[in-house]
């Protein structure tokens, strides 16, 4: 019998930094294209996520990976995995 953690697969996604104002927390934009379902055109959708930051590490413009955690508070059920790259100063 396995144990229930190590069969899921963690939820990972990348987005860009759109504030830094709170303590240990990131806002993460992250975008995604859906299809229009009658005309087919692609559609850019996007999506707010509040990140736990616990070194307080990310700019406003980094791409970040972050990862799907058990709620923090109300809001912030996501973790800051990496940073993939900084903003450009």
């Amino acid at each position: 019998m396995t144990d229930n953690n190590t069969d899921k697969a963690l939820r990972t996604v990348e987005g860009r930094v759109v504030s830094n104002k709170m303590d240990k927390t990131v806002t993460v934009l992250v975008e995604r294209q859906v299809k229009h379902a009658l005309y087919g055109k692609y559609i850019r959708r996007s999506t707010k996520l509040h990140a736990h930051d616990a070194d307080n590490a990310c700019k406003e413009g980094d791409i970040v990976r972050v990862k799907e955690i058990a709620p923090m508070s109300k809001t912030k059920n996501w973790s800051v995995v990496e940073i993939v790259s900084r903003a450009a100063i």
